[in-house]
């Protein structure tokens, strides 16, 4: 299995520690990840940072994308209440994403059966889940997917 490097999305050989274009250390891309992104807000009144709960992000039922981290706008979600959605920086996807991170047709979620996967569509910064370069991914309940500089949540509900 080839890596691909977090930062710069370099095909790395299988059982690298370190990216051979940049550098960047690898040795958490073998074994399973269980940490994920913790989400903050900044209180207006004190200007701290307050943890984000998921559960007070989605208040609809049903599988959705919680944004967790990127462009200002932590806890917008995005229902997948559709069979085909678009994700990019073209202002008609179903999820726009406004960054030069983000290449205009960026990704896809499509439902096959009563499964919901994320497709790459050949983006120049990858399509990232769980901290993984994908070109197809099934989706689970909690999947961290990183488009760019956005960090999203899948929640399954």
């Amino acid at each position: 299995m080839a890596l691909h490097c977090p930062e710069c999305g370099f095909v790395n050989t299988d059982g690298a520690n370190y990216c051979q274009k940049c550098g960047a250390y690898l040795g958490d891309l073998h074994a399973p990840q269980e940490s994920s992104t913790a989400t903050y807000r900044i209180d207006e009144s004190t200007g701290e940072l307050v943890p984000v709960e998921l559960d007070d992000m989605v208040a609809e039922e049903g599988a959705a994308l919680v944004v967790r981290a990127g462009g200002g706008r932590v806890g917008e979600s995005f229902p997948l209440d559709h069979e085909r959605m678009t994700i990019g920086r073209r202002p008609d996807s179903d999820v726009f994403l406004d960054d030069v991170t983000v290449s205009r047709d960026h990704a896809l979620v499509v439902r096959r059966g009563d499964e919901v996967h994320l497709d790459d569509l050949g983006s120049l910064n990858g399509t990232y889940v769980n901290r993984r370069r994908i070109d197809s991914q099934r989706l689970e309940d909690g999947d961290e997917i990183q488009i760019g500089k956005y960090k999203l949540t899948f929640l399954s509900r």
